[in-house]
């Protein structure tokens, strides 16, 4: 087994760090770009993945988000959903360039935010050849409004608006925890974040962004490109039904797994299943020897 290397690349003016799983063959081989969500960095559990997917014959690059992890870029813990759509086109260009990668031959992993990024990416670029988006955000609307109470919006829209006028006379961005004590989000952190990397921060703005983006619109674009959906029955963070009304609007050929877990159970207690599903979907299509 070869190991995984340490890879640095630049993406709309920006370095971001990865780490390059190279195949185990001979020949050229095909390539998954992988990411993760909202404020996760690569470091919590995705190693895992990218190796189930490295052991079929698959090359990996995984990466952290710009302003996230090793990667540059600021204002720090800003999650801009357009800059990463970018990026990860950028991390495509780059991933072509690794040795022994059949550029012909790539699939995109997302998960969560990235997950929706995968389903837009897809759409947009026909250098993809398979994609898989496992418990994507899919509603930016919707899904703002699951998580704010309607009492609260009025009062979030205006911090908004405050946050948007201190930034342009100057001020630093305001920042919100991402994950709050007794959350199942705090308690996913608390298990994976093994080495103490994670920041429990989000720019106030990043939720702006959110509340914006619509990933779902562009899922009816994606065919013919293959896409496999792992979704959770029991998802709150990206809720169940906009995944599921999202899966319905896309064009075979196209696969849907639902796993009867929570939104980071697919990383975790249940990520042989969604792991295999992914693994087999690239094998299949990206055409591995």
């Amino acid at each position: 087994m070869q190991q995984r290397q340490d890879v640095t690349f630049q993406a709309n003016g920006v370095d971001l760090a990865g780490w390059f799983y190279p195949a185990q063959a001979d020949a050229v081989a095909p390539v998954v770009v992988m990411s993760h969500g909202l404020s996760a960095i690569r470091r919590m559990n995705l190693d895992a993945v990218a190796q189930g997917l490295n052991d079929a014959g698959l090359a990996v690059l995984l990466y952290d988000h710009r302003s996230f992890g090793d990667s540059g870029g600021s204002p720090r813990q800003e999650a801009d959903p357009w800059a990463q759509v970018r990026d990860m086109r950028d991390a495509i260009s780059f991933a072509a360039t690794l040795p022994g990668i059949d550029p012909d031959r790539v699939g995109i992993w997302g998960t969560s935010y990235s997950g929706g990024h995968v389903l837009t990416v897809a759409a947009l670029d026909r250098r993809v050849k398979a994609v898989v988006s496992q418990v994507p955000f899919t509603h930016g609307e919707r899904t703002f409004e699951s998580w704010v109470p309607e009492k609260a919006r009025a009062r979030l829209m205006q911090r908004f608006m405050d946050d948007r006028a201190a930034r342009y006379g100057g001020a630093e961005p305001e920042t919100v925890p991402s994950a709050i004590a007794g959350t199942e989000t705090a308690e996913w952190v608390d298990e994976t974040d093994v080495e103490g990397r994670y920041v429990n921060a989000l720019t106030l703005r990043s939720l702006e962004m959110l509340r914006e983006y619509e990933p779902h619109s562009f899922v009816s674009r994606i065919a013919p490109t293959p896409l496999l959906m792992i979704i959770a029955d029991s998802d709150t963070q990206t809720p169940t039904a906009g995944q599921v009304e999202t899966f319905q609007m896309a064009r075979e050929p196209r696969q849907l797994l639902r796993l009867p877990c929570r939104h980071y159970d697919p990383y975790s207690s249940h990520r042989d299943a969604a792991t295999g599903a992914a693994r087999d979907w690239f094998v299949k299509y990206l055409q591995v020897a």
